[in-house]
């Protein structure tokens, strides 16, 4: 069942229970021969009748549960998008560029964003903490963050408005970071917050990422970069 549990120590805008994933579906026990197929999560390829969509803290954000996921003696299968299941669950956004970074244990992306592109954040293999913050002046949640643990084994996927940034910090020895985006990326028009200013009042699993000169020299004011 999945379950979301707080990790923040001390009072932020994060709802509770948000900041753990929920809990990975199990690993199939033995590499039996036999043939039988197990279904790990909720259909074979092909049968999928709806999409799962949970709200979080954040208006807009939304967590989406594997359409499809099936496993058998052979690996897994998993479907992370389905045009037609999103638009009947209310999600009518159509992506254009699909992107991925590849980044090794305690790398820190972010925060970046922009002011028109949706995102469908993903983790393809292995496990990182992902940080969405709304940086809507205009937003009653203006600057109010959640935290969410994706993985290869949840199979989770973050849908991100537009006005809303997202940075990533790596927990496993390697992580692939997979994002789906509605508009072509502009870097001109990216704003950047600093992932350790603390008027934003982040929590993160370390203090020492490694991190580009892009978000290292941010201006603690939020400006872009």
């Amino acid at each position: 069942m999945l379950q979301l549990r707080e990790r923040r120590p001390r009072g932020t805008s994060a709802r509770p229970g948000a900041t753990r994933a929920p809990a990975a579906v199990a690993a199939s026990p033995t590499r039996a021969r036999t043939r039988t197929p197990r279904v790990a999560a909720r259909t074979a390829p092909g049968l999928a009748a709806h999409l799962t969509v949970r709200p979080t803290k954040l208006d807009g954000v939304k967590l989406l549960e594997p359409t499809t996921r099936f496993e058998d003696f052979r690996g897994e299968y998993v479907e992370i998008w389905n045009r037609q299941l999103a638009h009947e669950a209310g999600i009518d956004v159509d992506f254009v560029q699909d992107d991925i970074s590849v980044s090794t244990q305690g790398v820190l992306r972010g925060i970046h964003g922009d002011a028109s592109t949706w995102k469908l954040i993903s983790c393809l293999h292995g496990r990182f903490y992902l940080v969405v913050i709304n940086n809507d002046p205009a937003s009653p949640q203006y600057r109010r963050w959640e935290g969410f643990t994706l993985s290869d084994r949840n199979r989770l996927s973050i849908l991100v408005p537009p006005r809303f940034g997202n940075g990533h910090y790596v927990l496993s020895e390697q992580a692939i970071f997979h994002y789906k985006q509605s508009s072509y990326y502009d870097r001109a028009g990216q704003f950047t917050l600093a992932w350790d200013d603390p008027a934003l009042g982040l929590w993160w699993p370390t203090r020492d990422p490694i991190v580009s000169q892009r978000d290292q020299g941010v201006a603690r004011s939020g400006g872009r970069s």
